[in-house]
């Protein structure tokens, strides 16, 4: 393991990350709130990431590199992140800050704070702002924005791009990162000025836009959107999040004009369909539920679906007082999450997808020994080594599942409470059921679980490979 030089990448980029926070600093200035919880986090950003920033260390960088990067950064920046809560005076305990952190940086959206609309301006911006930076990945951030990272950054791509198959649209990962977060950018704003154009004030435009761009949770209202009792902000919302769930790769290929290749994408297809299946079934359990009409149940459907499929954790309506069998498409939902190389989180719909396939051939083998059949995906082959990662993170996925569940039972939950709050974390959703609902939050639980559902979170949205690399003895043996 070459330590100095995946300490000098950490350090450039959590730099990077305390360059980001100018951004909140300058609103807090414009609402003449306190600047300090800002510059006093720049300044220890500075004093840590400085030195490491500029250790010499030899070349040499390969996959176990890339990953224990990826895993470093992402959990330094958890912490660092915080910092500002920690400062601002308006959480209990510093754990209650990393939870925030890590909600944040995930795009889980779960929070701990029973009243939002207290915090400050700039404090508030930047909980928000935290979901857009870790939205895309910090680390591809790093590669658009620095000079040059000094490393091949294929290795930290393939680390921190979520689903089984890394994004490259042109042969430099760095100038895909930088197409990446171009139209990322441009998506971004396009939902400010719908948002606004909607009849919200600008400022909530802004921070709105951020969570919906991450797939987060987050709001500046108590109520979330519920608090904007519009249709039209509705329908903007829904289909905001079901465009930041789709691969990216999908939108710089329609940009090129090759929409044929486009509907290609049989992971498209399947992930489109599940949400109309979803939105169908729930309309019409909800319909004898709200007694007014059809159009309006399915404009309920149609928004919890997609929240909850895009994995940001929005809500209207207190889906846990829903009927059981809504609840439970709403929890398969969870797991299975949105696409590859998208922000949002969950399993994925390529991993279902492949295991699915993986499933059908193995009946036929059964049933026919002598046949010989690949797994195909978009018409290309996917190899044998895919297919046993995909098999081996969904047991990974079930393990640390059922873990965290059994670990924050311990504070006494129910078994919807610590099944549904492990799932959340884990797959990035934010809101569980029960006690830990929609329109509740984590406060309840003690700072042991809050921990294990930091690491959760960290853990899903970096689907699991770096955080195990990172606490790997044999990772970090020197060769």
């Amino acid at each position: 393991m070459n330590i100095r030089l995946v300490f000098r990448l950490a350090g450039r980029v959590e730099l990077l990350v305390g360059a980001s926070l100018l951004l909140p600093l300058g609103v807090a200035l414009l609402y003449g709130e306190s600047p300090w919880p800002f510059l006093l986090t720049m300044a220890i950003l500075a004093c840590v990431c400085l030195p490491l920033a500029l250790l010499p260390a030899p070349p040499a960088f390969f996959q176990r590199e890339g990953f224990a990067t990826v895993g470093l950064i992402w959990l330094a920046t958890c912490v660092f992140g915080c910092l500002p809560f920690w400062f601002s005076g308006c959480f209990a305990s510093f754990v209650d800050c990393l939870f925030e952190s890590s909600s944040g940086f995930t795009t889980t959206g779960g929070t701990i704070l029973p009243d939002i609309e207290i915090l400050p301006h700039g404090v508030q911006f930047w909980r928000c702002f935290t979901h857009w930076l870790g939205g895309m990945g910090v680390l591809v951030l790093a590669t658009a924005v620095l000079p040059t990272m000094g490393v091949q950054s294929q290795y930290l791509a393939r680390a921190e791009t979520p689903g089984p198959i890394v994004l490259k649209l042109v042969p430099q990962q760095a100038n895909t990162s930088k197409r990446l977060y171009a139209i990322y950018c441009a998506m971004t704003l396009a939902v400010v000025l719908l948002l606004a154009a909607a009849g919200l004030p600008l400022y909530d435009a802004v921070v709105h836009a951020f969570s919906i761009a991450g797939t987060g949770g987050f709001s500046s209202k108590n109520a979330s959107f519920a608090a904007y009792p519009m249709p039209g902000v509705d329908l903007i919302v829904s289909v905001s999040t079901l465009l930041f769930s789709l691969n990216f790769g999908l939108f710089y290929l329609a940009l090129r004009g090759r929409f044929r290749e486009v509907w290609r994408s049989e992971e498209l297809r399947f992930f489109l369909a599940m949400v109309a299946l979803a939105t169908g079934l729930i309309a019409w359990d909800l319909d004898p539920v709200y007694h007014q009409g059809l159009l309006e149940s399915l404009r309920y459907a149609f928004f919890h679906v997609t929240s909850v499929v895009s994995t940001s954790g929005f809500f209207t309506e207190d889906y846990a007082l829903w009927p059981q069998f809504s609840q439970m498409i709403l929890v398969l939902l969870m797991f299975c999450g949105s696409c590859s190389s998208s922000t949002g989180g969950g399993i994925k719909c390529a991993r279902v997808l492949i295991l699915l396939r993986a499933l059908r051939r193995e009946v036929r083998r059964i049933a026919h020994p002598r046949q010989v059949e690949v797994l195909k995906m978009d018409g290309k082959v996917i190899d044998s080594s895919t297919v046993r990662m995909v098999l081996v993170f969904l047991g990974c996925y079930t393990v640390l599942l059922l873990a965290g569940g059994l670990i924050i039972s311990l504070d006494g939950c129910s078994f919807s409470v610590s099944f549904s709050a492990a799932l959340s974390s884990l797959s990035n959703v934010g809101p569980g059921l029960d006690q830990v609902g929609p329109t509740s939050n984590f406060a309840m639980l003690s700072a042991r679980s809050k921990l294990v559902m930091s690491l959760c979170m960290v853990i899903g949205r970096l689907e699991i490979f770096p955080v195990l690399v990172l606490f790997s003895r044999a990772a970090w043996r020197r060769t």
